[in-house]
């Protein structure tokens, strides 16, 4: 079964229509009764998580260098996006990653006002206390829906975990941890060529003031 036939599959499961609340706020943010109307969230098998309605400087500087950074090289092979942005990979599961490029041959997704099926490539930027959410409720919901690739960046080790789908098309391995000084490159997105050098750098200064 083709990744995108896998998605339609599973988009059209098992998940509820009904979203049901979580309690979670998994940037760490003060939450006030009422606050629901002005708050982000995603929903991931039928479960809203709020999130922080503004990240931290260095995460805004660290996400905007990455774009900037893909956009260069990746903007005549596909489109880059970035936060806020829904993606809708099935009934019960709206996310926004921080990050998202979909190819020319993938540019379907994209007919409506919003994103409605799998982009090729996800990034999420580690928040101090999101850990959790990025590293394992939503890499296992990108990985149940053939997100092929998908890239964990950590600003406090300057690291990218990327993840690739195994051979099974249902589970992520890891393809390789890049460190600051590496050039990431991807076999499957080969417009992508980023000097981490440069892009941990654009968020140094910042560091002794959050």
């Amino acid at each position: 079964m083709g990744e995108r036939a896998a998605w339609k599959g599973r988009a059209e499961g098992k998940n509820s229509s009904v979203v049901r609340e979580q309690s979670e706020i998994y940037e760490g943010m003060p939450y006030e009764p009422g606050d629901e109307k002005n708050m982000r969230y995603e929903i991931v098998d039928g479960i809203r998580y709020h999130m922080q309605p503004s990240p931290v400087v260095s995460h805004q500087v660290l996400n905007t260098t990455l774009y900037t950074a893909l956009h260069s090289s990746c903007q005549l092979d596909g489109i880059v996006m970035i936060a806020p942005m829904d993606v809708h990979l099935g009934k019960g599961n709206v996310v926004q990653p921080d990050l998202i490029l979909i190819r020319n041959d993938n540019a379907s997704v994209t007919v409506r006002k919003w994103i409605y099926g799998v982009p090729d490539l996800l990034v999420e930027i580690l928040a101090p206390s999101g850990g959790a959410h990025d590293k394992i409720r939503k890499k296992e919901l990108y990985a149940r829906f053939c997100v092929p690739e998908y890239w964990i960046v950590d600003p406090v080790h300057d690291t990218i975990d990327l993840f690739k789908l195994d051979e099974s098309g249902q589970h992520y391995r890891l393809e390789r941890t890049y460190g600051r000084g590496d050039k990431l490159l991807s076999g499957r997105l080969p417009c992508i060529q980023l000097d981490l050098e440069r892009v941990f750098a654009a968020i140094d200064r910042f560091r002794d003031t959050e």
